[in-house]
């Protein structure tokens, strides 16, 4: 039996690079759940990508779940472009390694026991979740607490 849940995630970078945050709001019948998570340097695109890592990887249980970003990104790298990076051993359209390899990996092993439907919302709009979501992770960049070893790895 799959756990009905709604998640609202937003990745935010000052720069970008530079400090970044991402936040996750998880949402089961009344409960709400706030993940934050903070870097002193990364990029946009990876806090996006992580905002929904750390939402799927704190279930605990099977769950069916309307994950809504405002990263179109996020969205199609995880339901469209993924899997011709993958026949193409992460390589782009251009021959050139795919970005954020790490991050895509692990969101794809968090998605293995979900029902997942992704939904793209447009971002700074009318949804009070997603401007939510958005000044948590505001606030989350400008006090960076921890590494991005995968993007100082990528750096190297």
């Amino acid at each position: 039996m799959y756990k009905n849940i709604k998640i609202f995630t937003d990745g935010s970078c000052i720069y970008n690079p530079g400090p970044g945050g991402c936040a996750a709001i998880l949402q089961y019948h009344k409960h709400e759940k706030i993940l934050t998570k903070s870097f002193f340097l990364t990029t946009n695109n990876r806090m996006e990508l992580m905002a929904s890592i750390i939402a799927l990887e704190s279930l605990k249980k099977k769950c069916s779940i309307l994950l809504i970003t405002d990263s179109k990104y996020l969205k199609k790298g995880i339901t469209k472009w993924i899997y011709n990076w993958k026949k193409s051993n992460w390589k782009r359209n251009n021959k050139q390694k795919v970005k954020n390899i790490d991050l895509w990996r692990r969101l794809e092993l968090s998605l293995i026991n979900h029902k997942i439907l992704w939904k793209w919302i447009k971002s700074h709009s009318s949804n009070i979740m997603n401007n939510k979501c958005d000044k948590l992770a505001r606030i989350s960049a400008k006090n960076p607490i921890e590494e991005d070893l995968g993007y100082i790895k990528n750096k190297k």
